[in-house]
């Protein structure tokens, strides 16, 4: 353990300072929180606020008598690494939490139902009943959206629905709804599964009536005045198009004046907004009674946020590093069979990416209250990067009313399947649009995006 580059950092999921054990229940509370979430590290000696190292008075007492207060207070039985740290004329406590597969813990004096605490941001927050219970299902390896709803049949599920979806990938059969785990047996029958009931469920708002997005744009960078708004209660598949489509409708665009001709650039890059949508829609904890996923348009930023908190053991950094963990393994395995998802876990770096090759900051990742938001900030910090490929490719649009994918391949000198992988990015950054039935049609044509 690097003592000194943990002083460097400040609080968070995984890092808190006490400055002694004056009020043990704020340091038990902490480690309790920190095995149930995603581990941490509790230094004992330094000052929350200033990071000023205090340390502790009678380290081999101090370390004893955290022993034991761990061992009195916290069910099921916890054992987190403590170590002594030197530091100049004085010692440090550092207690190692790592995350348990026992969770949920609890302090035993306030009894399962209120000593259950979990690591959001820099809090200890106490856990309502249904984060418990989802930590029950995580630590026996289901997830929500698998779980059975025993008092429905399989007649409850819309499979000409569910068909009309999958057309355009294969023809959907009976059996696949078992494959896809949309039905599964219980008590000797088959019946609809969550997931299965959120994504095709001929009644779902009624089984599920916070299982849409709430959709608005707002003047200026708070919610003050309204510009317009609506609710997205489609399934799930569809609901992402036509969150996608409002973001469209109201994102801006600005024009830089280049040396021969003017380009237009709009200020959410399409790709990034995509790949944020579907992380709401396939992440959130439908578990959750009370609010939406939502969608804020603002005159500087777009913020998306679902419902649920990061899957345990899952840092803000791990999902930069592209670590990821499915909450609904149901409704993953239908986005991905429909060409939503195309690699597990690395949506946040396509995000970021995508905002990078605009010239935009890093997505904004928050845990707030019992809510995941990510924000893409639309003012530029740089210039949009562009390789000699991709420059060659708008300028042969520039030349013309649309060309073909083979017919700016020749132009380029590239093979049509390389071709294509430039035009899904350049489309991706809406520096270039696709004009066809589909994105199979061989007719299909390619415009800039000040064109089309």
């Amino acid at each position: 353990m690097d003592f000194l580059e943990l002083l460097k950092l400040p609080e968070g999921k995984t890092l808190e300072f006490k400055r002694d054990l004056s009020s043990p229940n704020s340091a038990l509370r902490a480690i309790v929180a920190f095995a149930n979430t995603a581990g941490g590290t509790l230094l004992i000696g330094v000052e929350d606020t200033t990071r000023h190292v205090r340390g502790v008075q009678k380290p081999l007492e101090t370390e004893e008598r955290l022993a034991n207060l761990i061992s009195d207070n916290v069910s099921p039985r916890l054992v987190p690494e403590l170590d002594i740290l030197p530091w100049r004329r004085t010692h440090v406590l550092a207690v190692q939490v790592y995350p348990s597969s026992s969770r949920p813990h609890y302090l035993k004096r306030a009894g399962l139902e209120n000593g259950v605490f979990v690591r959001v941001g820099t809090t200890n927050r106490r856990a309502d009943g249904e984060l418990i219970e989802e930590m029950r299902r995580f630590v026996r390896g289901e997830t929500y959206d698998e779980q059975a709803m025993p008092d429905l049949d399989s007649e409850a599920l819309d499979f000409r629905a569910a068909s009309e979806l999958f057309a355009p990938v294969r023809k959907l059969k009976r059996a696949d709804l078992d494959t896809l785990r949309l039905v599964t047996r219980h008590q000797g029958r088959k019946v609809p599964t969550v997931g299965g009931m959120l994504l095709f469920g001929k009644e779902r708002e009624a089984h599920f009536p916070d299982a849409w997005i709430q959709a608005g744009r707002f003047r200026g960078t708070d919610k003050t005045k309204i510009a317009d708004s609506t609710e997205i209660r489609a399934c799930p598949a569809k609901a992402v198009e036509e969150a996608i489509a409002f973001v469209h409708k109201h994102a801006t665009h600005g024009i830089e004046i280049g040396a021969v001709r003017r380009k237009v650039r709009w200020n959410l890059p399409p790709a990034a907004v995509r790949e944020t949508v579907i992380n709401a829609v396939a992440h959130a904890d439908y578990a959750q009674r009370g609010a939406p996923i939502r969608l804020s348009i603002f005159d500087d930023r777009l913020e998306v946020e679902n419902p649920g908190l990061l899957p345990f053991g899952l840092t803000l950094d791990d999902l930069r590093r592209g670590i990821s963990k499915l909450r609904n393994r149901v409704i993953g395995r239908v986005f991905h069979e429909l060409g939503l998802i195309e690699q597990w876990g690395s949506g946040i770096q396509r995000m970021t990416a995508a905002c990078r090759d605009a010239g935009l900051a890093a997505p904004v990742l928050e845990e707030i209250g019992s809510r995941f938001r990510v924000t893409i900030l639309t003012v530029r910090t740089g210039a949009p990067t562009l390789d000699e490929t991709d420059q060659a490719i708008l300028d042969a649009l520039a030349r013309g009313n649309g060309l073909s994918t083979q017919e700016i391949a020749d132009r380029i000198k590239r093979s049509s399947r390389a071709t294509r992988t430039r035009l899904i990015g350049l489309i991706g950054r809406g520096l270039v649009q696709e004009v066809g039935t589909s994105p199979q049609d061989p007719k299909r044509r390619y415009f800039l995006a000040s064109k089309a």
